[in-house]
């Protein structure tokens, strides 16, 4: 009623006590976890922080080279930055720093035998995916199911698959010291 003369109809005529929750304080790439989601402040903004995040800074082509600090616009700065992480131009450098030191002719081998062992690589997960799917029936041009009978000995191709793949590996391992292949 008190309330209600004075003209504050609207406010307590309590004593209240209550909860109030602490703010944290966070600066400019702090990262926190908040109710089961991680959290980071990038240009002064809130945003949730993810796993991929550091794919995608590994993937992005920085606007400066790290090593020499160049602008990187280069037709081939991309690429040579993927491979060695830094620009064209701080690649031809090096190498021929390489060559000035006579340890070019290895740092080629190896180039070629990382290369050749990527593409070897890839090849044996595609020849088994290639294995390991049915075939056994087919849709012809005519709309028509083929079945067939009959196929490939899994077992045997896998067994000559894994060795030619060794013996490909083995062949890289010689190129690499030094050695010239068998072959």
């Amino acid at each position: 009623m008190r309330n209600l003369i004075k003209g504050k109809s609207g406010e307590s005529s309590e004593l209240q006590v209550g909860y109030t929750k602490s703010q944290e304080q966070h600066k400019e790439g702090d990262i926190w976890e908040e109710k089961g989601k991680k959290w980071v402040i990038k240009d002064g903004i809130k945003q949730t922080y993810t796993k991929l995040d550091e794919v995608k800074k590994a993937a992005i082509l920085p606007l400066f080279c790290p090593s020499c600090g160049g602008i990187m616009k280069k037709r081939n700065d991309t690429k040579m930055y993927n491979i060695h992480k830094m620009c064209f131009d701080c690649v031809i450098d090096m190498e021929g720093k390489l060559k000035i030191e006579g340890k070019y002719d290895e740092y080629e081998r190896n180039a070629v035998a990382n290369n050749a062992k990527d593409h070897i690589n890839h090849l044996e997960s595609y020849l088994m995916e290639a294995l390991n799917t049915t075939n056994s029936q087919y849709v012809s041009e005519k709309g028509e199911v083929e079945r067939w009978k009959g196929g490939i000995d899994k077992e045997k191709l896998t067994k000559e698959i894994k060795e030619s793949i060794v013996e490909f590996k083995e062949g890289i391992e010689e190129y690499r010291n030094n050695n010239k292949p068998n072959n």
